[in-house]
């Protein structure tokens, strides 16, 4: 079992890695976008919102990945398993059960899980904060709009 939660927690500490570096450049590019924009508050809303939630659509993609490479490296999944599909599964919780990790590794299912729930949540935090610095942006060019 802690050779489980060593491994699930190395993954999951390389993951928040990635997610930290991800996270930094998101704010701080929606920062710069919405401080040199004069544009339209709907538009510069679109153009700052839609890429920030596209990147943070890949960064989860990608950290779906380190877990697929985690269950090949491991031989956590069946033989014959989509290792990508099946840490899509564990990772957004969707849980079909159609493909089950071998016994001695049925612990990183859920540390998957807990790390993409976590990670989320943390691009959902993200996501307010860019929607809501680039509205306060907005109020104070043009508080009529």
């Amino acid at each position: 079992m802690l050779r489980q939660f060593m491994v699930g927690g190395a993954a999951s500490a390389f993951n928040i890695a990635i997610h930290a570096l991800v996270m930094m450049i998101v704010v701080r590019v929606a920062q710069v976008k919405g401080a040199k924009s004069n544009s339209h508050s709907s538009l510069l809303l679109i153009a700052v919102m839609i890429p920030a939630v596209s990147v943070l659509m890949v960064t989860h993609a990608i950290e779906v990945i380190v877990w697929s490479f985690v269950y090949l490296m491991f031989d956590a999944a069946p033989p014959d398993a989509d290792l990508v599909y099946f840490a899509f599964v564990n990772y957004t919780t969707l849980g079909y059960g159609d493909v089950l990790p071998l016994e001695r590794w049925r612990l990183l299912g859920p540390i998957t899980a807990m790390n993409g729930i976590l990670l989320f949540g943390w691009s959902t935090a993200v996501i307010f904060e860019v929607l809501r610095r680039t509205l306060a942006r907005n109020l104070e060019i043009s508080p009529t709009d």
